[in-house]
């Protein structure tokens, strides 16, 4: 009897060229320092994706790289021409420039089909950009155009998730991406503050939650790390609200896409989930909230 392929439709992988793109992130002068970060600075092709029967990857959604970030569409463009696989893309966009270049930049973007949001890094800059001035206004002007906008930073600064807590009250139309569960701590004793926000964010329903990057914390991660971070993310956002991702190809830091996607079906198993609960967290969720049509 053939079994059916689980359907996978992969919401933040990133796909590199090298030899058209900046990527300065992946420089080896340039941080992030990691010891083992020459693994992926090389071009990656939707090619690259390698999922065999047990896995259909049905359709992606790429995140920025650092391809251009002075002229982001470029990004875009080199996607679309080169992709064959249904995809979004969520684009590059400097949440400090002034409300003149920040609509020029919108109005290019969203002349490509494929983009459905924008990412602007918040790190530990998070409070210092959640409370400009600048910054809120143009986060408005994502809401306004009905676009995504990709959270990544880190849940444990009460400061800056306060002050996130803020923008989701005053802009309800902003519809937020939570990027890499919001970077927890593997060790529960410190992670304190990230179970506290995690609860106070999944109250807004315009916010949603990818679960990946797990390699950035720590290469040699446990199922068992990842299964504790999952739960409380299911606890508090429900099953409609969560999405597994790969963070390709940064994933491979610690493991191939195939073993990857492998690790998140046993972990399902171990959260005693159901099928249809299996096909929300890998598929329908990114489908409903990327708008995608595969």
């Amino acid at each position: 009897m053939t079994v059916k392929a689980i359907k996978i439709i992969d919401p933040h992988i990133h796909l590199f060229n090298l030899e058209q793109g900046d990527y300065q992130w992946l420089k080896a002068d340039n941080p992030p320092f990691w010891d083992n970060k020459t693994r992926i600075a090389k071009s990656f092709t939707e090619q690259d994706l390698n999922l065999r029967q047990e896995f259909e990857l049905a359709a992606f959604v790429h995140i920025e790289a650092g391809f251009d970030n002075q002229q982001p569409w470029r990004e875009i463009a080199y996607l679309e021409q080169r992709c064959k696989l249904p995809f979004r893309s969520i684009a590059f966009i400097d949440l400090l420039l002034s409300s003149v270049q920040f609509n020029q930049q919108i109005a290019k973007l969203i002349n490509y089909k494929s983009v459905i949001g924008c990412r602007y890094i918040l790190d530990q800059q998070a409070l210092k950009i959640l409370t400009d001035q600048q910054a809120l206004a143009n986060l408005s002007i994502i809401a306004d155009h009905n676009l995504l906008f990709e959270l990544q930073m880190p849940l444990n600064d009460n400061q800056a998730v306060n002050a996130l807590i803020k923008l989701l009250t005053t802009q309800p139309k902003l519809k937020v991406i939570i990027n890499h569960a919001g970077s927890p701590i593997f060790n529960i004793n410190e992670n304190t503050a990230w179970l506290v926000n995690i609860a106070k964010l999944a109250q807004f329903k315009q916010c949603a939650i990818k679960c990946s990057g797990w390699e950035m914390t720590d290469n040699h991660y446990t199922m068992a790390q990842v299964q504790s971070v999952v739960q409380t993310c299911l606890n508090g956002f429900g099953e409609q609200r969560v999405m597994f991702a790969s963070n390709f190809p940064l994933c491979l830091l610690s493991k191939s896409y195939q073993t990857y996607w492998q690790d998140q079906t046993m972990l399902i198993n171990v959260l005693n989930l159901s099928e249809p609960q299996r096909n929300l967290l890998c598929y329908k969720n990114t489908k409903h909230w990327y708008q995608i049509i595969d």
